[in-house]
């Protein structure tokens, strides 16, 4: 069965051009919007022009996370770094998403990024607001590496913002218990 078996959470596919007014829906949702670094609603020239960079850039991957055929969110992988083997990521669901779809885009990614791009290291920084992104980072076995103080600026403030990681080598050991886990929790 294999990797095959992963399919049941999901899948991360190559992002169409016909998917990208709902990919700039998802990413204006006020839900989505408040946990990014960019929070103003984002034009679609703008989304485009930015797609057009992006979407053939070396350093940079973005999927589109679909369970049983249903788009549901996006998964990007930022400044891949091939020579050192690391790359940062973030991912966000769609704002109507049933609960647990983080979850699943989070397996994948990590499957994703070990196994198909190869990677040693794979890193993300999240606002330190957002407790419940930096616990479901944990519980996949992420690491905090550090808290760059006061780094970002919000509203009225200053936020800290966390970085945290996971090696391959520590996947590997988490990969099987985390999926089986996981595809007890899978609707049937």
């Amino acid at each position: 069965m294999g990797k095959d078996k992963f399919h049941q959470l999901g899948q991360l596919l190559e992002i169409k051009d016909s998917e990208l007014d709902l990919m700039l829906s998802w990413r204006n949702a006020p839900s989505v919007r408040a946990n990014m670094y960019t929070r103003h609603e984002i034009s679609s020239s703008e989304h485009k022009s930015w797609w057009s960079r992006v979407k053939d850039a070396s350093d940079q991957i973005y999927l589109m996370y679909e369970f049983r055929g249903e788009p549901l969110g996006i998964v990007a992988f930022n400044q891949i770094d091939s020579l050192s083997k690391n790359s940062s990521w973030a991912f966000y669901a769609s704002p109507d998403a049933q609960k647990g779809i983080g979850t699943r885009m989070e397996f994948l990614a990590l499957e994703y990024s070990f196994e198909d791009l190869g990677l040693h290291k794979l890193y993300c920084e999240v606002l330190e607001f957002n407790e419940s992104v930096i616990n479901l980072h944990k519980k996949f076995g992420f690491k905090i590496e550090g808290i760059l103080r006061e780094h970002h600026f919000y509203e009225d403030r200053y936020l800290d913002i966390y970085r945290l990681a996971l090696l391959a080598s520590e996947w590997e050991s988490l990969r099987e218990p985390m999926f089986a886990r996981l595809s007890r929790l899978i609707p049937h």
